[in-house]
């Protein structure tokens, strides 16, 4: 397959599945923005539905806070299970009573 024929099917590709549509679209209100944005490429991630730096950074340092409290969780849980099992099983050896 030639050069040029492997640029063509890419072109294809990309307009069949909306990505030149949604770049000409972002790329447009950039160009109309009255006052351009110091960082274009937040602009156009924020335009593309993605999160810009800062809102990337929060959900980060969120997932990692997550994270801990998940593994606190998980410990607990461990630690109440293996205490049930241990009376459930001081209970079974308990001799029961006479009557």
């Amino acid at each position: 397959m030639s050069s040029d024929s492997k640029k063509e099917a890419f072109r294809k590709y990309l307009e069949a599945s909306g990505v030149l549509d949604a770049l000409t679209k972002v790329l447009v209100a950039l160009y109309e923005e009255n006052e351009k944005p110091p960082i274009a490429l937040e602009f156009i991630q924020r335009n593309l539905g993605g999160p810009t730096t800062a809102e990337y950074d929060r959900l980060k340092a969120e997932k990692e806070a997550l994270q801990v409290k998940y593994e606190e969780l998980l410990k607990l849980h461990e630690d109440a299970c293996k205490k049930l099992q241990e009376h459930q099983l001081a209970t079974e050896q308990e001799p029961i009573g006479t009557l």
